[in-house]
């Protein structure tokens, strides 16, 4: 595989090229905010409204997500009980022949 190189950055020895990608994305969709934000039509005002809405409402988004995951978190163990359970019989079935 040919190497691409800028600067430091080795493409193809970089092991965690996921993560990086996110990264240029996320800074990618901020300063694509942030020029929208720039060149609105929209009074200063309205643009601090609207920006104060959507933020907490990303912000509730993200509330949510946490609690739901803490939920998943907590009962993983219960999961794992009746998976063990459910899959005993079968696997006393395999360990006899």
């Amino acid at each position: 595989m040919a190497d691409f190189r800028f600067g430091d950055y080795e493409f193809s020895r970089r092991r965690n090229n996921y993560a990086t990608a996110f990264g240029f994305l996320a800074i990618g969709l901020g300063l694509g905010a942030l020029a929208a934000l720039l060149v609105t039509p929209k009074t200063g005002r309205q643009v601090r409204k609207e920006v104060r809405r959507r933020y907490e409402d990303a912000r509730d988004a993200v509330g949510g997500f946490g609690d739901r995951a803490t939920d998943i978190w907590e009962r993983r163990q219960e999961w794992a009980d009746a998976a063990r359970r459910k899959a005993e019989p079968v696997a006393r079935r395999f360990r006899r022949g």
